[in-house]
């Protein structure tokens, strides 16, 4: 018999030894040693990202259309993964005591529905049964702690491993020009609003007549009130009061800068030129960025021998 046709028999036998929700018309979408991996598991998985990539890419169609392909391709690796793992627990003769998993059901029930009550109830409005939801525990546990055993315990982050990241990567660390600013806030109650305008116009005289612009500011500025300065680059302010403000000296303050929403007054307090932030500052994000390197390195040849040892099919 081909390979393809005994693939398609052993697929089709799968699928009829499955509960109802994953029969044949549900789709499969890959075999897992002798387990099937279903459209509707992928799709239930995919779900709460679904949601967030409506909102995202609202009257974009075709981007939505690729990005959905994506996350349901990426979905589905993540549940053949998770059975390649379950299976490996299995040939491998480990055990999980059943006292365990009741433990883990009791922590769980406690920490997201309260009582035993609730939670039949939540299962029973979702369709779910108590065996299906403790068997949903018992996997994750498994899943998480062979993970932990094969990938995170083998990761170690040297400290020349750091210093070496961190010479070879000196511009991902470099801060540019920095200006520390007081702004006093107008809000406009519309793009033609003359009146803020004026109002503008005449703190900015006061200030120029010896008002404190921490006072003006103070009594006029309106949303969020600054105690103190705050340091800014370039591009994280509108281009409006960056194109004046980093073009002011020390202790000047600026003409009212108009905008179609709002009228600034900003004074420049300070400056601090480009720099590259010191390793102290950056060590602990370079460990955790190495370390996730190397442990997503470490999963994927992980992941990989599992494959090899493994009778997988993907359906397209």
């Amino acid at each position: 018999m081909k390979l393809s046709r005994l693939i398609a028999v052993f697929a089709a036998a799968i699928c009829l030894a499955l509960p109802s929700r994953a029969e044949l018309a549900d789709g499969i979408q890959a075999v897992v040693n002798d387990k099937a991996v279903t459209y509707g598991q992928v799709r239930e998985f995919t779900a709460p990202a679904v949601e967030a990539l409506h909102e995202q890419y609202a009257g974009q169609q075709d981007v939505f259309d690729q990005k959905l392909g994506e996350t349901f391709k990426d979905s589905l690796e993540q549940l053949v993964e998770r059975q390649l793992i379950l299976h490996d627990f299995d040939t491998e003769g480990y055990h999980l005591p059943e006292s365990v998993v009741d433990g883990l059901v009791q922590d769980r029930i406690r920490e997201r529905f309260g009582d035993r009550i609730t939670l039949m109830k939540t299962l029973q409005a979702q369709g779910e049964t108590f065996e299906e939801f403790r068997k949903e525990i018992r996997e994750q546990y498994i899943v998480s702690a062979l993970r932990n055993k094969n990938v995170s315990q083998e990761v170690v982050i040297s400290p020349y491993k750091v210093e070496n990241y961190y010479q070879t990567h000196q511009t991902d660390f470099k801060i540019a020009d920095e200006i520390k600013l007081r702004m006093i806030v107008l809000k406009k109650t519309s793009a033609d609003d003359t009146n803020t305008v004026n109002l503008a116009r005449e703190i900015q005289s006061k200030i120029k007549d010896g008002a404190a612009f921490s006072e003006m500011e103070t009594v006029y500025t309106q949303g969020v009130q600054q105690k103190e300065g705050d340091w800014y680059e370039r591009t994280v302010l509108r281009k409006e009061l960056a194109d004046v403000a980093f073009n002011l000296k020390v202790g000047e303050v600026s003409d009212v800068i108009e905008t179609p929403e709002s009228c600034y007054l900003v004074l420049v307090e300070q400056t601090r030129p480009s720099r590259i932030k010191p390793l102290g500052e950056v060590r602990d994000d370079i460990e955790k960025n190495l370390r996730t390197q190397d442990q997503a390195r470490i999963e994927k040849q992980w992941i990989d021998r599992l494959k090899k040892k493994t009778f997988i099919r993907i359906f397209s």
